[in-house]
């Protein structure tokens, strides 16, 4: 007679947000036991797990919740020793690198001094998950070469740049000085319908929907000539399980290796909800189209512009193809496409 095979537990860090509401759909789907760790803050803000939440066969009996800040390690190592995961995914953290500016003391100590703790109390278990570190391109700031790859120098030129690569070498250190099972993704932008809505993709979305559907509000921009390498949110979450599912850590750039601007991303949001945007010129600063009997403009604000804007972040994701066997389908203009459609049938209900 054979026995039960024990059901695997997950523990999400950061699981309201887009990238760990996916992970958590991926893992109930394959059975696993997913645990998250929620802000106390974001208590009544889980409308992106709300579908498993709801479902009473999954809610309390493959899914739970436990509630934390990222600087209560005490109650971080409660959950983390109560819970005995198999596999921890740490997404969770101020993540806006435009905020990073604004509050870098928070922004360093959710990204990088939480970080080490975490380490430091999986290095205490007495069988340590293995464990999935969210790093970013911003590590890479202004980076000396052009794609990047895992072993590209990093230069961060942000604050948020700044805490990711504190915390990817920690990472690093935990693994060859502890062998803690350890696998940093540097991840490029990824984005979907379940985004934020301060980030700029979600706006130029949201505003394309809106658009076709008649509304003339102005939608302001930053830099329209920033470009980014922007993937597909439930794509890169794949790739980070597929990290932790192989037979030893490392660390993986996933990206899609194609770069675009965000007036290349607003043109192909818009052109999914079918209105032509004519941006004409590097500098331009406005533009307009005809609605009805009226004109809706989108304007460049300075606001919105960093004091320091990262150069030519592109991902060269090879070595996860070859080792992982993990490549991106979906670039930009897939991208925007979709959450632009998305914001159609939302707006619409």
């Amino acid at each position: 007679m054979h026995e039960n095979k024990r059901q695997k537990k997950i523990l999400i860090t950061g699981i309201t947000g887009q990238t760990g509401s996916y992970l958590a759909d991926l893992f109930i789907s394959e059975g696993c036991e997913v645990h998250g760790i929620v802000r106390r803050a974001s208590s009544f803000n889980r409308s992106r797990i709300e579908h498993l939440r709801a479902n009473p066969e999954i809610y309390g009996k493959k899914l739970f919740l436990h509630y934390s800040d990222l600087d209560d390690s005490t109650t971080i190592r409660r959950i983390l020793f109560k819970t005995e995961p198999d596999e921890l995914y740490h997404l969770a953290g101020q993540s806006h690198v435009g905020l990073s500016f604004e509050i870098p003391e928070s922004t360093c100590q959710e990204t990088a001094s939480a970080t080490l703790a975490i380490l430091e109390i999986c290095r205490d278990l007495k069988n340590p998950p293995r464990i999935y570190h969210a790093s970013s391109s911003e590590v890479f700031g202004s980076p000396s070469e052009s794609p990047q790859k895992e072993t590209t120098a990093f230069r961060p030129a942000t604050p948020y740049g700044c805490a990711k690569a504190f915390a990817t070498n920690m990472a690093s250190v935990y693994r060859r000085a502890h062998g803690l099972f350890v696998c940093n993704g540097i991840a490029y932008n990824h984005e979907s319908p379940r985004r934020g809505e301060n980030f700029v993709t979600c706006k130029i979305a949201a505003a394309a929907a809106a658009h076709a559907r008649g509304r003339r509000e102005c939608l302001e921009l930053g830099n329209l000539n920033a470009e980014r390498d922007w993937g597909y949110a439930p794509e890169f979450a794949r790739a980070m399980a597929a990290m932790l599912h192989h037979d030893s850590p490392d660390d993986y750039v996933i990206a899609t290796g194609h770069s675009s601007s965000v007036r290349e991303f607003a043109l192909a949001a818009y052109r999914a909800v079918g209105i032509e945007l004519a941006f004409e010129g590097s500098g331009h600063a406005e533009v307009g189209f005809e609605m009805g009997s009226g004109k809706v403009f989108i304007r460049v604000n300075p606001h919105f512009y960093r004091p320091v804007e990262p150069t030519r972040l592109v991902g060269d994701s090879s070595k996860a193809l070859e080792i992982l066997g993990w490549r991106a389908s979906i670039t930009a203009k897939g991208v925007a496409e979709i959450m632009a459609r998305a914001e159609m049938d939302s707006q619409s209900r």
